[in-house]
């Protein structure tokens, strides 16, 4: 088995399930508390390679960051937005679970078992 990443918030119902789900399937994954250390811009862009979206697709609309930063603005390019999500990490959709050079949103949680 692979090494797996979680980026995790412990206060959203739909990470805490998927990290769960890892567990019960024998994976035991390297837990990132995203909320605390923030991915960069740079990692961001990996990651969004990984998943095969662009950074307005993780986006959480209804984080009051969203509209303080004008995220609505359709002519805001990808690397301000990367710039904004590093920034404001409450943004990044959840939870974004990793392998090797693919990765999976985890909503619903059920799709991190694609991974595995």
């Amino acid at each position: 088995m692979e090494s797996m990443e979680i980026y995790h918030n412990p206060n959203c119902s739909k990470s805490n399930k998927a990290l769960e789900l890892l567990r019960e399937n024998n994976v035991e994954p390297t837990v990132i508390y995203y909320l605390e250390e923030p991915p960069s811009p740079a990692l961001l862009r990996e990651l969004l390679k990984k998943l095969g979206l662009t950074a307005r697709e993780i986006l959480r609309k209804k984080e009051e960051a969203y509209s303080v930063n004008n995220l609505e603005d359709s002519d805001m390019d990808e690397e301000s937005i990367l710039e904004i999500m590093s920034c404001n990490p409450i943004l990044i959709e959840r939870p974004i679970v990793v392998a090797d050079s693919k990765a999976i949103l985890g909503r619903p949680p059920e799709n991190v078992l694609e991974l595995i």
